[in-house]
């Protein structure tokens, strides 16, 4: 699923963002200071509701954070502050995060939640949940370990100087935006290299096969001459309405700003993490190695799955899970009458060429005919539907190499811009044709597409809540809609619904995997084993998989975690409502409030399902 903006944002304090009056305050202190008699003289106002004071400051509160968190506005889409880039990394700026977190936490509770009700009662819990989290969290140093493989400011900065992400080229104020951002990089990465510094002195450091794969993605991107880098990709491509002169200026600054501010700092960049961090790096490959590590890592699953799971009851669940879904495999090698065990079962399910697509074309014809066939029976799953359109688009060449299989990017909020699921076409024969209608319906319709487009148009809720989101829903949403494959009219042949069963099969690996990493001393090599050992997994996958587990701990819980409270809930409003029960009413109470925690989820369909009851009741009466 493509949300950069979000994982990024996830890998930073949630409050990124600078201390400053919010636009309420110099409000309050214009008003301060006017005579009495002209205040006396303003017509009087009305009383604002509790619900009406939390609305307004939920706005102020976003509108702060994004002037303060000029990145987080440019990959919304508000380009007020592309020229800014704040040193995110540094100690001032936590010491902000900080205030800011504890003020609007402040402002927020000094209203309450006594009387509140439906939404407004869920965004007050929700932010305040949030906030509290975030401010819980700052005891865990992760601010020593700014650079991974999976996030770090060097690829940040090079995906926005490339022209193909958030930061706008299209204007010359756009391109002289960029300058004027890009000479903030320098400091940043001093800072990055500070911060490991620190961590190396207090044996926070990563472990050593993330910063290996490092530094060929730093060597990608430093090049002898400016021309040659990925940052020259806007001058080659400025429009062609640019005059002349602004043409020629803007080349020779973009020039000398990459040779002279970019390009140094990417070299000294990559030589600290060559010459002195790599040799500093640690031999373990979970947090228990680390200070604190095992509150660390409890702490992120917490965060993760919105619940209050220990790791060692994930770790139960996973097991379980793979238990149960290695049970279903092996009736679909009974139903296509295999002969051998699971494990040559896999080998024939990734190396047969018959699961092969032809070419390029074929595939995406093959995901538009999914679309139509999916579409004609979501009327009878779905009442509640997005507006925003949809399109299938392969995934761009520039980066198929590294994309995932399938992703999906939500539409634009003016409605200028669809939702797309882009389809990766590279390597062709890994993209098997018994993966596609479950990937569909996860990455696509009913999953991402119906969920992130639907909560994008809740205009009655806060902007935190339109655009942010809980992991552990978004993605549970997105296993849970490969559950209703057959109800869709997917799933047709055993081979494809081995796909859905494999794909639920590598979510309940993680919660194995995950939490043997980081709280049961398992090496990565025992992670990359479990995988090839219980799924159809390659061995680069399972590594990649494995480091990845290793950059973002816990992060991967969501996926499963999500999925079962979803389908518990189902399994719960059906035994409740018996024949009364309506899976079109269901889907639409879990998706009407967009991503949510799972408790609050839970809460809020244990009251539907109350209220159904007693909708039903006096009809049964009569």
């Amino acid at each position: 699923m493509t949300r950069f903006p979000l994982r990024w944002l996830a890998a930073l304090p949630l409050a990124f963002v600078l201390l400053a009056p919010a636009p309420a305050d110099a409000a309050k202190k214009k008003k301060a200071a006017r005579p009495a008699a002209a205040a006396k003289a303003s017509p009087a106002k009305k009383t604002q509701t509790k619900a009406e004071q939390l609305q307004r400051l939920y706005a102020e509160y976003w509108d702060a954070s994004l002037a303060l968190n000029p990145l987080q506005a440019t990959f919304q889409g508000d380009p007020r502050w592309n020229d800014q880039l704040p040193n995110y990394l540094s100690p001032d700026f936590r010491k902000q995060s900080h205030d800011f977190t504890a003020q609007w936490l402040a402002k927020v509770e000094a209203v309450g939640e006594e009387g509140l009700e439906g939404q407004d009662l869920l965004s007050y819990r929700i932010f305040v949940r949030n906030a509290r989290d975030a401010l819980e969290g700052e005891r865990f140093p992760g601010w020593m370990q700014p650079v991974n493989q999976f996030n770090n400011p060097a690829t940040l900065m090079a995906m926005l100087g490339s022209g193909t992400s958030a930061q706008p080229f299209q204007t010359v104020k756009d391109y002289e935006n960029w300058l004027k951002r890009a000479g903030q990089v320098p400091a940043l990465f001093e800072q990055a290299i500070a911060n490991m510094e620190q961590g190396m002195a207090a044996g926070v450091v990563q472990p050593r096969p993330l910063m290996e794969k490092v530094l060929p993605q730093l060597d990608a991107l430093i090049k002898p001459t400016a021309e040659e880098t990925l940052f020259w990709n806007p001058v080659r491509n400025m429009p062609a309405g640019f005059s002349d002169a602004d043409r020629q200026r803007l080349a020779a600054e973009y020039k000398w700003t990459i040779e002279n501010r970019l390009l140094p700092s990417y070299r000294r960049l990559r030589g600290f993490i060559a010459t002195r961090y790599l040799p500093a790096t640690r031999a373990s490959a979970g947090m228990a190695a680390l200070p604190d590590g095992a509150a660390w890592y409890a702490y992120n699953a917490r965060q993760s799955t919105t619940t209050g799971l220990a790791p060692e009851q994930i770790h139960q669940i996973g097991l379980d899970e793979v238990a149960r879904i290695h049970g279903q495999i092996r009736q679909v090698m009974k139903e296509v009458k295999f002969r051998g065990n699971m494990q040559k079962f896999f080998r024939f399910m990734q190396q047969d060429p018959r699961f092969q697509f032809g070419d390029e074309d074929a595939l995406l014809a093959y995901y538009r005919g999914l679309e139509s066939k999916v579409m004609a029976r979501v009327p009878q799953q779905f009442s509640l539907l997005p507006k925003a359109g949809f399109e299938i688009r392969p995934v761009e060449p520039y980066r198929a190499q590294s994309a995932a299989g399938g992703s999906y990017m939500r539409p634009s909020e003016d409605g200028s811009r669809p939702g797309v699921f882009y389809v990766n076409t590279y390597d062709l024969p890994s993209r098997k044709t018994w993966d596609a209608e479950d990937l569909f319906l996860h990455e696509a319709i009913p999953g991402h597409h119906f969920q992130l487009a639907l909560q994008q148009e809740l205009a009655g809720l806060p902007a935190f809540r339109r655009f942010g989101g809980e992991t552990a829903f978004t993605e549970g949403w997105g296993l849970y809609a490969e559950s209703l494959g057959r109800d869709l009219g997917l799933y047709q042949d055993p081979y494809s619904y081995f796909g859905y069963l494999q794909n639920e099969l590598w979510r309940a690996i993680r919660l194995v995997v995950d939490t043997g990493l980081h709280a049961k001393g398992w090496t990565r090599e025992q992670v990359i084993k479990y995988m090839l050992d219980n799924s159809a997994t390659s061995q680069v996958e399972a590594v990649a998989e494995t480091e990845r587990y290793m950059a973002i701990p816990g992060q991967a819980l969501a996926y499963k975690i999500g999925e079962l409270k979803i389908m518990e809930l189902r399994r719960r409003a059906q035994a409740a409502l018996g024949p009364r029960f309506d899976v079109r009413a269901f889907h639409a109470e879990v998706l009407k409030d967009g991503s949510v925690p799972l408790d609050v989820l839970e809460a809020k369909l244990d009251a539907w399902i109350a209220s159904q009851q007693g909708a039903a009741a006096p009809a049964a009466a009569g």
